[in-house]
């Protein structure tokens, strides 16, 4: 018999494991990969935020959502109601309103831009509304719709980005070779952008039709619109704003608002009241406030709409002169990440609804402050992101979805180094 030697691999070696035939891998980590591969690929859009903009922008709104629950507080305990509704309601404003930011900021600009048409034409429709019988009349102004649920839309807050979206629209689709618009196309834009504000006139809304005007002139002028052109512009404003005076088209209670500016110690307990009540209450609270729940005057709700309008004045008396501050601040830094992304922006579309929409809280901001400490006339236009209002805290979220947008589109094309 013939020796034989030991059979190889016949055996089992330990600590080795049977070969798998190249590029086959486990189901279950096959399946573990595809799902972090398409999570990553749904969060790269979010992961392109300005995070600084959104970081602002939730501090205003958490400020806010205390500020009013202070403000509302006081009237309704006196009321027998509920102390927190509006502390719910305005956390809910918050809440919902992240969702249509988001949404529109995954939503990218080229898309932003195809729906700017329909955007403007829901916004026209909202405003016609109003002056139907749909429309319900408060302080004077017809301007909300009831909604079952004792819930309210306000068109009037969706007019200011939806003018910006379709006047940038208008003004950056012409290619021309020196980067200004032609006549013609600011014709056109000035031709769509009014009747939006020939509506919002007819509520009347004084302050948001100042404002819409404002906006207009100021992404005209980012256009690169000629210097002579701008000049009959502003000629044919003033001519405007004389014919209005003199034809005697203002209402009564926005005469007596102007004439409480001019005179404020003429009515102090008619249509001064309000502005002495607010600069009273911002000059109470000191360097510190009197603490949140322990302003005097706004438990004395001596401050009419001081949830809204007058949000600014609580700040002030109950968080005092750092607190007021700081909401500034932040309202500055809103504007000026908007400005960076206008800069930034690779095409005039972008510029020019990232330049608006800067403008917008720009100005907004300052009437409500000017307004609650004596600088500028009483108007009706809110705190952007603090003062309470569904449509206004939904209308300036999507504001910054648009913005986010617009930066996602800029940091995905902007090389790498």
């Amino acid at each position: 018999m013939s020796r034989r030697g030991p059979v190889v691999g016949l055996a089992p070696v330990r600590g080795l494991q049977p070969l798998r035939p190249a590029g086959i891998r486990r189901p279950s980590a096959t399946a573990a990969r595809d799902r972090v591969i398409r999570a990553l690929a749904l969060a790269e859009p979010i992961l392109r935020f300005d995070w600084i903009l959104l970081a602002a922008v939730l501090a205003l709104g958490v400020t806010g959502i205390f500020l009013v629950w202070s403000a509302s507080r006081p009237e309704l305990l006196q009321a027998g109601a509920d102390p927190n509704t509006y502390l719910k309601k305005q956390l809910f404003n918050l809440v919902i309103g992240l969702i249509p930011m988001v949404a529109l900021g995954m939503l990218g600009e080229s898309r932003l831009r195809a729906c700017a048409p329909m955007g403007y034409l829901a916004t026209l429709v909202g405003l016609v509304a109003v002056l139907s019988p749909l429309g319900t009349t408060v302080n004077g102004a017809r301007a909300w719709i009831s909604l079952p649920g004792g819930f309210q839309v306000e068109p009037s807050e969706f007019a200011k980005l939806g003018l910006i979206l379709i006047t940038a629209r208008l003004l950056s689709m012409v290619d021309i070779e020196d980067g200004r618009p032609p006549i013609w196309a600011v014709v056109g834009a000035l031709a769509c952008a009014a009747p939006a504000i020939v509506l919002v006139v007819a509520e009347p809304a004084l302050g948001v039709t100042m404002l819409l005007v404002i906006v207009l002139v100021a992404l005209i002028v980012l256009s690169g619109t000629r210097l002579r052109l701008l000049a009959a512009l502003g000629a044919a404003a003033a001519l405007g704003a004389l014919a209005i005076w003199r034809l005697h088209l203002l209402k009564p209670y926005q005469l007596h608002r102007l004439a409480s500016f001019l005179h404020p110690a003429a009515d102090p307990a008619g249509a001064s009241y309000s502005a002495a009540q607010s600069k009273i209450a911002v000059g109470s609270g000191g360097l510190l406030g009197q603490g949140l729940f322990h302003g005097q005057l706004i438990n004395g709700n001596f401050i009419p709409e001081q949830h809204t309008d007058f949000i600014f004045a609580v700040a002030g008396e109950e968080l005092g002169y750092l607190g007021a501050l700081t909401i500034i601040v932040l309202l500055g830094i809103v504007v000026a990440r908007g400005l960076l992304i206008a800069a930034r922006a690779d095409d005039l579309f972008g510029l020019l609804v990232a330049g608006g929409i800067a403008t917008w809280f720009a100005v907004q901001a300052f009437i409500n402050i000017g307004m609650t400490v004596g600088m500028v006339p009483v108007t009706g236009l809110p705190l952007p992101l603090v003062s309470y209002g569904g449509s206004a805290m939904i209308a300036d979220m999507l504001a910054v979805g648009a913005l986010q947008a617009i930066r996602r589109r800029t940091v995905a094309t902007r090389p790498r180094r």
